[in-house]
């Protein structure tokens, strides 16, 4: 669609990055929105719009919801509507934190809000008449990120159940605390850089800056993982003929080239072969191109559409998440491989490892990596190398 136009992301007057679930209805909006205005459907009292208008327009009053707590309001008084509960989540971190580990909530959300949810989506899993604040060392609601991770807010503590705070210096372990910054959790536990795993499930505001401005270790949750790799494993035996038809083609194709480079050195007058042209006439070589040439546009016809098909089973248009094509990654996984140092698609799947698991990242792959060295040492103590492709 770009064709040869550089695509410059950093350019953040043109583009607009849509990588929270809030982007998700935002967008939505916006593409209805489009279409009603291409009808001249959208009443004068919002003055003239071009489309960018109209996109700061949207914005304006879907922020507008958030804010003023219209929309917080509703998912709180029918929690049940929104939440998919989980119940192997706060097993999970139960395990983690019987395990020694020190568990931290921080979040962007206010008190009330962030109380409602927990108690919905916590307590009824925890055993022994646990809450949810049990399970956590320190909480930190209107956190502000992705400030919190670069610069100081005051820090208030929470005292009542109502939300009501007081002014204070220093958070302590088990308290309730608003604002504050990184540096201070750092600072209170005593605990610095690699030392903490920060878990969040925006690229941006959780993953990128802990890793960039304080060097945590990051884990970043991403649920599509989950349909994505259903269907990758879907369409396993799919993409398994594809590239033995692509691999066919390579051979072929390798083959015709020898044919036509050793044509067009006869052209020149020079003797020079190829191994796949010698003891060739002229007139062989010809028509071994041409049926090689058939054997390549066959194969064409079968690799085209499967080509085209591959990723429907995660979206029909775009494809699959991670992936750009069939060989590439997409832009989202360049990203995640570069600040996030593990990734899985809910907090939960942890509970499938002991909680004293070291996780290691595998063996990073390169161009070269596809041909094996092999040695064989000689009676004389030498040695001799073969390339096996």
């Amino acid at each position: 669609m770009y064709g040869r136009e550089l695509v410059d992301l950093r350019k953040e007057s043109r583009w607009e990055f849509l990588n929270t679930l809030f982007s998700v209805s935002e967008a939505v909006a916006y593409m209805q929105m489009v279409n009603r205005l291409d009808e001249g459907a959208i009443g004068p009292e919002l003055g003239p719009l071009d489309y960018k208008g109209l996109y700061k327009a949207v914005g304006k009053a879907l922020f507008r919801a958030h804010v003023e707590g219209q929309l917080k309001s509703e998912i709180m008084s029918k929690p049940e509507l929104f939440v998919e509960p989980d119940p192997e989540l706060p097993l999970a971190l139960l395990d983690q934190k019987e395990a020694g580990k020190k568990l931290l909530l921080i979040t962007n959300s206010d008190y009330h809000y962030t109380d409602k949810m927990m108690q919905h989506s916590f307590n009824r899993f925890l055993p022994n008449d646990m809450g949810w604040r049990d399970l956590f060392n320190m909480v930190i609601v209107s956190a502000r990120k992705p400030e919190f991770f670069q610069m100081s807010h005051p820090l208030y503590e929470v005292v009542t159940g109502e939300g009501l705070m007081r002014p204070c210096f220093k958070a302590r372990t088990g308290g309730l605390y608003s604002g504050g910054s990184a540096q201070m959790i750092e600072n209170s536990l005593n605990i610095h850089g690699d030392e903490i795993l920060y878990v969040g499930d925006h690229i941006y505001t959780d993953v990128s800056q802990s890793k960039v401005h304080l060097r945590w270790r990051t884990a970043l949750i991403c649920r599509e993982l989950e349909e994505e790799y259903n269907a990758l494993i879907n369409s396993r035996g799919q993409r398994a003929r594809l590239v033995e038809l692509i691999n066919q083609k390579e051979v072929v194709g390798d083959l015709f080239n020898q044919l036509r480079l050793s044509l067009q050195r006869r052209n020149r007058g020079r003797p020079a072969q190829t191994l796949a042209a010698t003891n060739m006439d002229d007139q062989e070589l010809t028509e071994s191109m041409q049926k090689l040439l058939v054997v390549m546009q066959r194969l064409d016809q079968k690799i085209a559409p499967m080509l085209e098909s591959d990723g429907e089973l995660f979206n029909k248009r775009w494809g699959f998440l991670s992936r750009a094509g069939l060989w590439d990654k997409s832009h989202l996984m360049r990203q995640i491989e570069k600040y996030a140092d593990i990734y899985t698609s809910r907090v939960s799947n942890f509970l499938h490892y002991t909680p004293f698991m070291y996780f290691r990242s595998q063996e990073q792959t390169l161009a070269h990596d596809s041909y094996s060295y092999y040695c064989s040492e000689r009676n004389d103590g030498s040695v001799s190398g073969v390339i096996d492709n």
